[in-house]
């Protein structure tokens, strides 16, 4: 999650699938397209929302758009009427609803992800915690006896789940949440991605439903809720007033759910397993002492793309390598 970008940073040049073709939509001259662009931001709103408005939610490519403006005399054709991309235009301008759940999909890494107000927009950042994960994954030794075996902790609309499911095809995945309609936004998005077969779900809070599976996790990840209550009452009103809180807020210091995640480590990781979460870009050094406290060990911190602290990792030491003052546990010694 981030405070900081109510939008995914999205660039108009990615090649990035639309959503299907509505049953109905609009063959417009290129002239007429862009004066209905100049008359949306006279009403207000940023030039490059708008463009994506009508990249995602009419199907017209960025490429398209600049052809447009050097032929305006071109037709177009769209997926959706004019009209109706005006009331979405409007519904976010006056009701700050963002535009991702007006379409009904957002981009993220190369999937069009169905989104809906029951889950976090996925934001770009969390791709770099994909990137470290799937860097773990290349890096662990093949388990003897079973498949390596990754969990999402928290898993939202299936982002992370349907990243780590292409990168790891013979592995086991597992994708919690304590949602049962994100849990079904997450079905939706693995399924269209052809990889429900590859991720379990499971219903419940952080590491309980995992519970058979404890001592098995090779590598968990989880973008946990880390923003400080009275931080998120500060947030843009496209973020405060849309997204999930149950997927925003942690708690009075922002490390709610994180605690909850790192003490039940030990537990749950294999030995030698790896934890990876994504947190407020002012908490690394309270996630690292957590780590540290919990017996996990090779805690290393990682910048997101605008250079912050934003991710934190750490393992489960192997057998005969407890952190001194540590029994097997992962419980302080007296």
């Amino acid at each position: 999650m981030s405070a900081s970008r109510p939008f995914p940073s999205f660039s108009p040049h990615q090649a990035l699938a639309s959503p299907a073709p509505a049953a109905t939509g609009q063959l417009i001259l290129g002239s007429d397209l862009l004066a209905w662009r100049r008359q949306r931001l006279a009403e207000g709103g940023r030039a490059a929302d708008l463009d994506w408005l009508l990249d995602l939610g009419a199907g017209l490519r960025w490429t398209q758009l600049q052809r447009v403006w050097l032929d305006p005399s071109s037709s177009v054709q769209l997926h959706a009427c004019l009209g109706e991309l005006a009331g979405h235009w409007r519904q976010h301008l006056e009701c700050h609803t963002p535009l991702q759940y007006l379409v009904g999909v957002c981009p993220w890494r190369e999937f069009s992800l169905v989104v809906s107000p029951a889950v976090l927009i996925p934001r770009q950042e969390t791709e770099v915690l994909a990137d470290l994960a799937f860097a773990l994954a290349q890096a662990l030794p093949s388990p003897a006896h079973r498949p390596l075996t990754w969990a999402d902790l928290g898993t939202g609309s299936g982002c992370l789940a349907l990243a780590l499911a292409q990168a790891l095809p013979r592995a086991q995945g597992l994708a919690v949440d304590c949602s049962s309609l994100a849990l079904a936004q997450a079905r939706v998005n693995l399924e269209g991605a052809g990889f429900l077969d590859r991720v379990k779900l499971h219903l419940g809070q952080w590491w309980e439903p995992l519970r058979p599976h404890w001592g098995g996790l090779d590598l968990v990840v989880s973008n946990p809720p880390y923003i400080p209550t009275a931080v998120l009452e500060g947030l843009e009103p496209v973020v405060r007033e849309h997204e999930p809180r149950l997927a925003l807020d942690g708690g009075a210091d922002g490390l709610e759910a994180i605690r909850a995640l790192v003490n039940g480590a030990w537990a749950a990781l294999a030995p030698g397993g790896w934890l990876l979460l994504e947190h407020h870009h002012d908490q690394s050094d309270a996630v690292a002492e957590l780590l540290l406290s919990s017996g996990l060990v090779e805690v290393t911190a990682h910048h997101d793309l605008e250079g912050r602290w934003r991710f934190a990792q750490a393992r489960r030491p192997m057998p005969g390598h407890w952190p001194a003052g540590f029994e097997s546990g992962g419980s302080l010694l007296p």
